[in-house]
């Protein structure tokens, strides 16, 4: 600015039109939207507020440069409790109507913001969606008044503080927003862009709460030459002004690529003219309103290019014969790895692997359980199990000496087994193989003389821990305190996760006795028959978690009164309605609150901690009570139903059976049931331990939030677990601890990962991510593995997001999802029958369905891409085999 320019109305600059206005007075964002409404690209209207104006303000309410020097949570403060003069205010009201009085978005644009050096990207407030003067006005000190937040102290260092402008722009409505990268935030080039895009607003990308679609298309033509479009059930919208929620992506809308071919051509013909312009790779942020494009703002890519992706999930190299011959896979392992993790997930996973899988190994009775920094490996956000190593240490055991049931278990169909050795060749027979095998005997006569004993034990550990944890308060817990208390329970983790592992050795090691005895006893009769064995398993704890959800239905349904409130108005609240009213606090108490000490551990994937468990939102369960209320299910009828012709069939088999190998095949029958049972009740203990870590994790995050290190909860997932331990056991400062320069790039690495294709659920030595997948079948017939029997025709319901989709699923309709776990029961005692893209004869979807009696069909790998809600499908569990009858 000129020194003759001193009104109060000359700080303030309409962006695009003639002037003098220098980037210093601007800022990084206000510059360079001014720059590209100079030249022509579509960007909506806005004027800023230059940093004179903010020196002015300052000045006026006694904020000078010696107080400039204070405490920035005071400096903060202050600005936020000030008035505006009068002339200030006015003049910012004025530019307010002369832009038409619009729905506004209100953008802090710092001096050295978006500059080459440091981005700031996500550093200073934005407020969206405003709509009144008064508003903007409040929204305008918010900015300001980030300059002074912690996170932007720490991302600046010891820089100077500098000055901020304001831009006010006008809002753009999206019904679809993303970026666009000039280089491939994966492989470095440059020869091509690459476009993120969800539906609605773009912070719902930013954040990473919402799916994206992700385009790779040629600058010099515009030609999409790679796309991947997912299935997209949110998306962030302005629910009323500053506040931005998720809500329902309409259910047509949620296959369909954000951008068509066309829009992409002109968005990277924008980019070209962006990226020439400044002469320097572009971070380009835009939005679609009414099928227009516009540019909302750019900024130079200022991280390195990436490094090489890995392509072995080994952390460190191997000897060739073992790098490029280990079999790797991630299918049902535990059920808790399955899906792409956080790096809080992955950092989480490793702390496992190191401090408890040996000792878990250890605990199904081998005694040499190696190195076990080679039994887990990372892969593009995904946790694999070293199969081949782990078979290796485990044929040291009786039970699980033949590798190749070990091999065909974990191995899909891209696997060549007949072709695949195991690098680490056979355990080593002589005196080690004597002091295994007896080692064994003994840890397997302890476990069957032990393990009902101790499965309870894990039972009423499991209700101690969670009682003591709902009665204590972490927020009033100093540090200190807060450290030896993740102690305590991470020893829980280690105990319960150490006594889990038994059962589910056990019952893998006795279903493959099952099916080995009615394949090589019953011939063809028998093939597949122990899938219609009839099981006394509708006890097990997951299943038994449907039943309760019921018996709370049956309960709701006698209290009109609380009826009435859990059926109305939004999940997101009714707990709070419950508790505000004396019949429901009445019913929480009574009811609630047993449910959920006895179920509310439950989420999907419970290894990652990002993710919700029931006893933090209720939602779920309360969608699903709603749904069984107003079908009116009847648990016991679902499970009656489930025995009929099947058991008959398979009693008929086994009574043909001379009497000696009727009397085995039943007693093993009897221990797996045994073994499945107690497994499922240390499994609870498992899972609550997991949970009593998050809630530790997420007490330090508010910490985090509070302290400025965190911009918002949702930032927990780009943190470290071991930074978390750090964080805890000593006092140095959270910023040190946690640098936004590793939020940002464990950020930027998970984003990364998002956009690629999943890598197989097994493989052989490496993956080049660049290798094409399989092929995405065309046809009307896809084919798995059969693992419930039965026939069913019925509509298909693609379900990627339980908790957002629960109450769409209609009683009869197809479950159509990736891959399941104990949290999806509930939905299965009202499903026709089950079809996902992963699973075995021993995941989560085949047991629960061979107990509710629904055809199921897993290990499609392409069936949430093929099939489409509303599909007809038959789904033939026998074969497995699924056919769309009508599209």
């Amino acid at each position: 600015m000129t020194a003759t320019r001193q009104t109060t109305r000359d700080l303030i600059v309409v962006l695009g039109q003639p002037g003098a206005a220098s980037p210093e007075s601007l800022g990084g964002k206000g510059a360079r939207l001014d720059e590209m409404i100079r030249t022509g690209l579509p960007v909506p209207p806005a004027f800023c507020l230059t940093t004179e104006l903010f020196d002015r303000f300052r000045h006026e309410i006694g904020l000078d440069d010696r107080a400039l020097a204070g405490e920035p949570d005071a400096i903060r403060a202050q600005l936020l409790a000030a008035e505006i003069p009068a002339e200030i205010s006015v003049a910012i009201l004025d530019a307010y109507a002369a832009l038409g009085a619009p729905r506004v978005a209100v953008r802090s644009s710092a001096c050295r913001e978006d500059s080459a050096a440091q981005s700031f990207a996500g550093q200073y407030d934005t407020v969206l969606d405003i709509s009144s003067g008064a508003a903007v006005l409040e929204a305008v000190k918010a900015c300001w008044a980030s300059l002074w937040s912690d996170r932007v102290a720490a991302y600046r260092g010891a820089t100077a503080t500098g000055s901020v402008a304001v831009v006010i722009q006008q809002m753009v409505e999206a019904e679809a927003a993303g970026v666009l990268f000039t280089r491939d935030p994966i492989s470095g080039r440059t020869d091509r862009f690459v476009v993120d895009a969800v539906w609605g607003l773009g912070e719902g990308l930013v954040s990473g709460r919402v799916s994206a679609d992700s385009f790779t298309v040629d600058p010099a033509g515009g030609r999409v030459t790679d796309q991947s479009v997912r299935y997209k059930v949110t998306k962030t919208v302005s629910v009323a002004p500053g506040t931005v929620e998720l809500v329902r992506v309409p259910e047509e809308l949620r296959g369909v690529a954000c951008l068509s071919h066309e829009q992409l051509a002109g968005l990277a013909e924008l980019a070209v003219q962006v990226r020439e312009q400044y002469g320097a790779e572009q971070d380009i942020e835009w939005a679609v309103q009414d099928g227009a494009l516009y540019l909302l703002q750019t900024r130079p890519i200022t991280v390195e290019p990436p490094k090489p992706l890995c392509r072995s999930p080994y952390r460190e190299p191997q000897r060739e014969a073992v790098q490029q011959g280990t079999l790797w896979s991630r299918m049902d392992i535990g059920e808790i790895f399955t899906g792409v993790m956080t790096p809080l997930g992955l950092s989480f996973s490793e702390y496992y692997q190191h401090n408890v899988h040996s000792d878990c190994v250890r605990a199904t009775g081998v005694r040499d359980t190696g190195d076990i920094a080679g039994q887990m490996g990372y892969l593009q956000g995904y946790v694999y199990l070293n199969v081949s190593y782990t078979s290796y240490l485990l044929s040291q055991s009786i039970g699980t000496k033949d590798e190749k049931r070990i091999t065909a278990r974990f191995a899909s169909e891209d696997v060549d087994q007949a072709a695949y050795r195991n690098p680490f060749g056979s355990y080593r027979s002589g005196v080690r193989t004597a002091m295994s095998t007896a080692f064994w005997g003994k840890a397997t006569m302890a476990e069957l003389r032990d393990m009902r004993k101790r499965a309870h034990r894990m039972g009423d550990a499991r209700v101690v821990e969670f009682n003591r944890a709902r009665a204590l308060d972490l927020t009033a817990l100093d540090r200190h305190t807060l450290q030896a208390e993740m102690q305590h329970r991470l020893r829980f983790f280690h105990d319960m996760h150490v006594g889990y592992m038994p059962y589910f050795i056990n019952a893998f090691t006795l279903y493959g006795a099952l099916e080995m005895m009615c394949g090589t006893w019953l011939g063809a009769a028998g093939e597949r028959l122990q899938n219609r064995l009839k099981t006394d398993m509708s006890n097990l704890r997951t299943v038994a978690s449907a039943r309760e959800v019921w018996e709370l239905t049956r309960l709701v349904r006698k209290r009109p009164r609380v009826l009435r409130i859990i059926t109305s108005g939004s999940t997101a609240d009714v707990v709070q309605r419950l508790r505000a009213d004396q019949a429901g606090r009445v019913f929480w108490k009574t009811y609630m609150e047993p449910f959920l000490r006895e179920n509310g551990m439950r989420a999907q994937q419970e290894m990652e901690l990002t993710h919700p468990r029931w006893i933090d939102d209720l939602s779920y369960v309360i969608k699903m009570i709603r749904r069984y209320a107003e079908d009116g299910f009847s648990f016991d009828d679902a499970i009656e139903s489930a025995s009929g012709s099947r058991a008959d069939e398979a009693a008929a088999a086994i009574r043909g059976l001379p009497p000696i190998k009727r009397r085995a095949l039943k007693s093993v029958i009897s221990l797996y049931e045994k073994c499945s049972s107690l497994r499922e009740i240390a499994r609870m203990s498992m899972i609550t331990s997991v949970w009593l870590v998050r809630e530790i994790v997420y007490e330090v995050g508010a910490r985090l939030v509070s302290a400025g290190v965190l911009r918002s909860l949702d930032e927990v997932a780009y943190l470290d677990f071991s930074d978390v331990l750090r964080y805890l056991v000593s006092g140095d400062d959270p910023h040190e601890i946690f640098p936004r320069t590793a939020i940002d790039e464990a950020r930027r690495t998970f984003q990364n990962y998002a956009r690629l294709p999943a890598p197989p659920m097994s493989f052989v030595g490496e993956w080049d991510p660049a290798r094409p997948g399989s092929p995405i079948p065309d046809g009307l017939r896809l084919e798995g593995l059969g693992t419930s029997p039965g026939t069913v025709v019925g509509r298909a319901r693609v379900v990627q997001d339980l908790a957002w989709q629960a109450d769409e699923f209609e009683a009869g309709e197809i479950l159509v999802t990736r891959y399941t776990d104990s949290s999806w029961t509930p939905l299965f005692a009202i499903a026709g029958g089950i079809v996902t893209d992963i699973g075995s004869m021993l995941s989560h979807s085949a047991i629960v369905a061979r107990e509710f009696g629904l055809p199921s069909v897993v290990n499609i790998q392409h069936a949430t891409a093929v099939l489409k809600t509303g599909d007809l499908i038959m789904v033939d569990g026998d074969r497995g085999v699924v056919e769309i009858i009508e599209e």
